[in-house]
């Protein structure tokens, strides 16, 4: 109860502060990731991250999400009203270890799971696709207990492949893509909803042949 009392009420004070303590978010979600990673090959043989990508938002990106919002560009308002200053993406090979991971990460006793979206069954209208998490954990520092906010972002290497191909599509048109191109995307985003899911049938498949092959010896 006294940990949760100084978590609630010791705020961040500085910009250094701010990259300090999301910094150390962004190690201590990705070690927890690369030791779930190890357990599972450990077990199960198989590992079903592919790699891992972290990044902090620049002073300036945070500074604009703010503004587009309406807040006032102070250190409180980065803390409590951008969910994204601390960000992970999660590559996986195949759209199941997409929620094998998500639940895991769930299940970390230390880690609060803030918000889901899941764009996997409920994919964007431009086709994007990818499994999403707000979840907060607590950063030990010398003299108090912070909460940070770190944004996960789960997808399989096609959805991966997609999404970079759309970002860099989006702001060299800055938004306003001609149709034809956001109609090429969204063609290609069935693609990669149809490759993903012959590719799990396949790895499935080879799966089956491989323990039926262990249970004749």
């Amino acid at each position: 109860m006294a940990n949760d009392k100084v978590r609630e009420t010791d705020p961040i004070d500085s910009w250094m502060e701010v990259v300090l303590v999301y910094n150390s978010a962004l190690k201590e979600i990705g070690t927890k990731l690369e030791i779930l990673n190890d357990e599972f090959q450990q077990v199960h043989r198989y590992n079903p991250i592919e790699h891992i990508k972290s990044r902090l938002k620049s002073s300036e990106s945070i500074v604009k999400k703010l503004k587009k919002k309406g807040y006032e560009s102070t250190i409180e308002n980065m803390v409590n009203h951008v969910n994204d200053i601390a960000g992970i993406r999660v590559i996986c090979s195949f759209t199941d270890d997409i929620y094998n991971v998500a639940e895991m990460i769930g299940n970390q006793s230390d880690i609060k799971v803030l918000s889901i979206k899941d764009y996997i069954k409920n994919p964007k209208p431009s086709g994007y696709k990818s499994y999403h998490m707000i979840v907060s954990i607590p950063i030990f520092l010398s003299d108090k207990i912070v909460e940070a906010k770190v944004e996960i972002q789960i997808r399989t290497v096609a959805m991966d492949f997609w999404a970079s191909l759309e970002h860099k599509i989006h702001y060299k048109f800055e938004g306003n893509a001609p149709e034809h191109i956001q109609q090429e995307l969204a063609e290609c985003a069935n693609m990669v909803s149809a490759l993903d899911a012959r590719m799990l049938s396949l790895n499935n498949e080879i799966h089956s042949l491989a323990d039926e092959g262990d249970d004749r010896y």
